[in-house]
């Protein structure tokens, strides 16, 4: 990896851990898993992964995302005996102190979000890239999220490396 990429991934990790931490505490969480990841991927400037998932055919936005994030979680509540609507609104969760800290599962997401990157040339960390990470989960929330909006998995993994592929084309 070239000096550019190595800062401009430092650059990239730091937006999407930012945005990705903003997520979790919004939904009152105090750490960011997977489906916050996938969040802030929707959300950054690079639109590589809004791209990707425009390109899906699923016909699915950051809302849609955000939205059956929702109907998941209250899904599971539900499953539980919990009626997820007679529950006080979740107060945001205060900001995180020291070190960036997310769930096993973000991480691994994260990781490998930047095998992939590392696998491709020029090798910049794109948002496509945390796309497919998340797109190749088949548990957990973010997994339950992309099945509730009917996202073919496979199909969206396709259109994410077509997103990066045409990104590197444009020297972006």
């Amino acid at each position: 990896m070239g000096i550019r990429s190595a800062i401009h991934d430092m650059g990239a990790m730091k937006r999407l851990f930012t945005a990705a931490e903003e997520e979790a505490r919004a939904l009152g969480e105090e750490s960011p898993g997977p489906e916050h990841l996938l969040l802030a991927a929707l959300t950054l400037p690079d639109d590589s992964a809004r791209t990707a998932l425009a390109g899906s055919g699923a016909g699915a936005g950051i809302e849609d995302v955000r939205r059956a994030l929702a109907e998941t979680h209250a899904a599971a509540l539900r499953s539980v005996g919990i009626d997820a609507d007679a529950l006080p609104a979740a107060p945001p969760a205060p900001a995180p102190r020291g070190p960036y800290r997310a769930t096993g599962s973000a991480n691994e997401v994260f990781q490998r979000a930047v095998a992939i990157a590392k696998a491709e040339r020029p090798g910049k960390l794109r948002t496509a890239h945390v796309l497919i990470a998340v797109a190749e989960l088949e548990h957990g929330t973010a997994a339950r999220v992309l099945r509730n909006l009917e996202i073919d998995r496979p199909t969206l993994i396709a259109a994410a490396r077509a997103s990066v592929r045409d990104e590197n084309r444009n020297g972006r």
